[in-house]
């Protein structure tokens, strides 16, 4: 699994927990449904900071929370 994977899995087990669709996620975050689309579709290559940021606030989560995982911590290190 590398960064991009760990991140549509981290979004769609923050919408399952709270029962929101994504485009109930959409609204609340300020993020338009075709950002969200594209990262949860792989058409995106990798989500800015910026876009995480706002899903963390809509969420009222931190970045650290969103990113506090097993997913995003058994990840191995890239170097390219």
């Amino acid at each position: 699994m590398n960064i991009n994977e760990a991140t549509r899995k981290r979004i769609r087990e923050l919408c399952a927990a709270r029962k929101m669709t994504p485009n109930a996620l959409s609204y609340v975050c300020g993020v338009s449904q075709s950002t969200i689309k594209s990262i949860l579709n792989s058409e995106s290559k990798s989500p800015k900071v910026e876009t995480i940021k706002k899903l963390c606030d809509g969420l009222e989560i931190t970045m650290a929370q969103f990113f506090d995982t097993e997913t995003f911590n058994s990840l191995e290190q890239e170097i390219k």
